[in-house]
């Protein structure tokens, strides 16, 4: 019986062929070719216990379509993954075709909903960084010859004749109706005050519909919208006889209908009714001025954060104009009407229609409807539980009121009832209206 061979690994180690040409007589000299194969199946016997077993493999190998023994498994190739920016750059074409800089696109996809979340699924750290991308990957004007994109910055609005004389249209025939309920009495009064509250109203809404206190384009049919209207009626109306109702409901009345006269028994605030239409004009005035305040720090801006940090004092010095102008006219009023100018009340409810129609024109439209819902509500709460405590055993129920009336009067509800909503909507303003996407042309609605 011959001595047993020994099997050496080869220096390179590349498979079945040159292990066999490493296999090793019992001389110690090396055997190739046919001799090899001898060798290998002298072998053989030793591996019987795990020749079923290498044959099975054999075969599934070679069914499954596996690699054979002695050949190198071929790694197929692996397939390209998809440029996702380049989906994004063909969604939103001609937003990047028309942006004279990367802001402008950043402005726009903010206004789109992207935020720094969705900008790093792009493998980019925030949005200004993805805009960056997008506006290196547009070809630009000299380009693309004739069809280039527009290389002109973002319009700045400007002051038209035309809404500035729509503005003032409110506060003229308002003073015309203060003017004709303080000369006539009896039935022409009344038709007066019916007649003066429909023009100021016609008024008021083609001041709202043109200029820069107009509503983005396409929100006819929003279901915010009538809620809006109906809060902003109540408010109105509250400013004009809610103080004297409430006073008649607490004193055990009301026992007649209003006469429009100060000094009736349910007596009606003319003063900041008048002061509230004048101010229609400034509130148009700083609107604008926050617009095109922010279209140049927009042009003019490095990034997002930039713009930001710019646009706060911004906001705030427009709205702080405009809180001081009906402060003004306040006064005004209420020294030419010989009336109380019920300033608490009516900056807390000028402070809140202001910031409702600002978030409203730059595309925010459901803040704006829940704040006011909210704050007509608080009124007619207060109404409704003095009258409710009428009620046997639900005394109770007008304590609250009661309690508020006490401390600071008729004007404490509505004062408080749209100072808290005016703050809660300058708090939503310093973080939306600072964006860049508010001002962006193609902002999206919510």
């Amino acid at each position: 019986m011959s001595e047993p061979f020994s099997s050496v690994p080869s220096a390179s180690g590349a498979g079945d062929a040159d292990g066999a040409a490493g296999l090793a007589g019992p001389n110690g000299r090396r055997r190739s070719g046919s001799r090899a194969v001898d060798a290998g199946a002298s072998v053989a016997p030793q591996a019987e216990p795990n020749d079923s077993w290498s044959v099975s493999s054999r075969t599934r190998n070679r069914d499954s379509g596996g690699p054979e023994p002695g050949k190198r498994r071929v790694a197929a190739p692996r397939r390209g993954a998809a440029d996702p920016v380049k989906a994004l750059l063909h969604r939103h074409r001609e937003l990047c075709e028309r942006a004279v800089d990367p802001l402008e696109i950043a402005a726009g996809l903010e206004a789109h909903g992207v935020t720094d979340r969705t900008a790093a699924r792009f493998r980019h750290r925030d949005v200004f960084s993805l805009a960056e991308e997008l506006y290196a990957r547009v070809p630009r004007g000299g380009e693309r010859g004739q069809q280039g994109p527009r290389t002109e910055p973002l319009p700045v609005p400007r002051v038209r004749a035309g809404w500035i004389l729509l503005t003032l249209l409110p506060g003229a025939l308002g003073t015309a109706t203060v003017a004709g309920l303080r000369l006539t009495h009896g039935q022409p009064r009344l038709l007066a005050a019916t007649a003066g509250l429909l023009t100021v109203a016609v008024a008021t809404r083609a001041a709202l519909r043109c200029g820069p206190l107009a509503g983005p384009p396409g929100t006819h049919a929003c279901p915010t919208k009538n809620g809006t209207r109906a809060w902003t009626l109540w408010l109105l109306g509250y400013a004009l006889l809610g103080d004297g109702l409430l006073n008649a409901v607490m004193t055990g009345g009301p026992d007649a209908l209003p006469t429009g006269a100060p000094d009736g028994p349910w007596p009606t605030a003319t003063a900041p009714a008048l002061a509230l239409t004048l101010a229609c004009a400034p509130a148009a005035w700083c609107a604008h001025l926050l617009s095109a305040g922010a279209r140049r720090r927009l042009a003019g801006s490095r990034d997002l954060e930039d713009f930001t940090a710019a646009a706060k004092p911004l906001l705030l010095g427009t709205y702080a104009l405009f809180l001081g102008a009906l402060t003004a006219l306040l006064l005004v009023c209420g020294t030419v009407l010989h009336a109380p100018p019920a300033c608490p009340q009516t900056l807390a409810l000028g402070a809140l229609l202001l910031l409702a129609r600002l978030l409203t024109v730059h595309h925010h439209r459901h803040a704006p409807a829940v704040a006011l819902g909210a704050a007509a509500a608080t009124e007619a709460v207060a109404l409704a539980l003095p009258l409710a405590a009428r009620l046997p055993g639900c005394a109770a129920l007008v304590a609250p009121v009661r309690t508020l009336v006490n401390a600071g009067g008729e004007a404490a509800v509505p004062a408080l009832a749209c100072g808290t909503a005016a703050l809660a909507l300058l708090l939503h303003a310093g973080r939306t209206l600072t964006q860049a996407s508010a001002y962006a042309p193609t902002g999206a609605p919510e």
